[in-house]
């Protein structure tokens, strides 16, 4: 008889993997809370296109595919703005609307024999001593062999898990960002030169902003680490709008709040009959909380090591190898820009504008990439150093230099992952390693 895998949410990973599993034999259900027509959210997004074929599927029709611009980057005082003049040829990431990835994959995973569950809402894990065996719905228990945790940073079956498990259940501060996002008319504004604009810790705002012109609508995303209600967001888009004239009033779409986790990957992400992906997994690209291209490619990883346990008891012991060829492959490569946010955060206006004002800063560092061994920031000796030499601040010296320091603890860490798994090793490197994040 097939091994029973459920597929808890609808998370890009989690499908792409029920996809790959069923396609080897084994039987798949997909649970959302969703209706097919209201996954995820309602906008557009950009990630690496060789993702897709991570996954062993091919690029998505042309006329899905849509074209984007380069962001130019703002710093707080608003003196400058980074531009990138590149043409983007080799460039290999696209823009897409999220409704058309998941059609995309979903119809991929419903011809692989994926089945799929809609409108069952997803409320804790079903445990059997420290053995996840299935998931509580609205509409009832659900067992299998292996539960696929996709339900998003704040899922309800890794915030449930017993203790025992070692799989932290909640994020802290400075781990996710709350998001404004909406869609508006395009206002004739004359030419805009800059068409994809990044403001980084603008005034009023602990996080980013975000204003793009396209041809057909104008988009505004407002991210901040403290929590932010929708009122504030509006209120906040107004100042924006006087600056970016081409950012129109009618609402055309979006305009909703969402979460998004902007911090290192989970430190630990398996457990007996239990295994984290995507978002569930904190897998997206810090500061900027991109996570398609990652969860995709964490899809592979787990696919191949369910696949390839021959014991058929998908403990956390044979879960194991998932965990750390996910870490070693991609999540430690990103993990120091999540040292990097914390910076970012201690920084006042004055030391963010002299960083990028002096040139310690510029555009290459600033280059946006969820490819494997891409960063969002460059880090880099040379970079710590030509700070180190520049900066005349004391605080800032002493700031940047502790990130170097940081950065090489994190190394370190990283280095002593077990190799296999034993429940006292593993939560004792995922101490080390949480550690090292902790704000100060």
């Amino acid at each position: 008889m097939a091994k029973k895998i459920i597929v808890a949410g609808g998370g890009h990973g989690g499908i792409a993997c029920a996809m790959l599993l069923s396609k080897e034999g084994f039987d798949v259900t997909v649970y959302e809370k969703n209706s097919r027509g209201n996954m995820g959210y309602d906008w557009t997004d950009i990630f690496n296109s060789k993702a897709f074929g991570d996954i062993g599927l091919p690029m998505p029709p042309e006329d899905k595919v849509l074209s984007f611009e380069n962001m130019s980057f703002v710093p707080p005082s608003e003196r400058i703005i980074l531009r990138n003049d590149d043409d983007n040829s080799g460039n290999t990431d696209i823009k897409m609307e999220r409704s058309e990835i998941y059609n995309y994959i979903i119809s991929a995973a419903e011809d692989a024999g994926v089945k799929f569950v809609y409108e069952t809402e997803i409320l804790a894990p079903v445990m059997a001593g420290d053995r996840v065996i299935g998931i509580k719905t609205d509409k009832g228990d659900f067992l299998g062999d292996l539960v696929i945790d996709a339900c998003g940073c704040n899922s309800p079956v890794r915030a449930n898990l017993p203790e025992c498990c070692g799989v932290q259940a909640e994020m802290g501060e400075m781990e996710k960002f709350y998001v404004y996002r909406a869609f508006y008319n395009r206002e004739d504004a004359g030419e805009v030169f800059d068409k994809y604009k990044v403001y980084l810790m603008p005034k009023d705002v602990f996080g980013i902003v975000w204003v793009a012109d396209d041809e057909d609508y104008s988009d505004i995303l407002i991210g901040e680490f403290s929590p932010l209600t929708k009122d504030g967001a509006l209120e906040k888009a107004e100042r924006f709008r006087k600056e970016n004239p081409v950012l129109g009033r009618e609402l055309l779409r979006g305009g909703d709040m969402v979460t998004i986790p902007v911090r290192q990957t989970l430190a630990v992400m398996v457990a007996d009959g239990y295994a984290a992906i995507g978002d569930s997994a904190f897998m997206t690209v810090p500061i900027i909380g991109s996570g398609i291209a990652n969860a995709f490619r964490a899809a592979k990883i787990l696919a191949d090591t369910v696949i390839a346990d021959e014991t058929e008891t998908y403990s956390a012991e044979t879960l194991w190898d998932y965990e750390y060829n996910y870490q070693t492959k991609i999540g430690f490569g990103l993990s120091s820009l999540a040292l990097i946010k914390l910076l970012l955060a201690k920084l006042t206006t004055e030391q963010l504008d002299y960083l990028f004002e002096s040139g310690i800063i510029t555009i290459k560092e600033l280059q946006v990439s969820d490819e494997p061994g891409g960063a969002l920031i460059d880090v880099n000796p040379e970079l710590l150093g030509k700070a180190s030499a520049l900066i005349k601040n004391k605080k800032l010296v002493s700031l940047v230099l502790g990130l170097g320091k940081d950065i090489a603890l994190l190394t370190g860490v990283n280095k002593t992952l077990p190799r296999y798994y034993s429940r006292r090793a593993v939560q004792a490197w995922a101490k080390r390693y949480n550690s090292v994040f902790k704000i100060k």
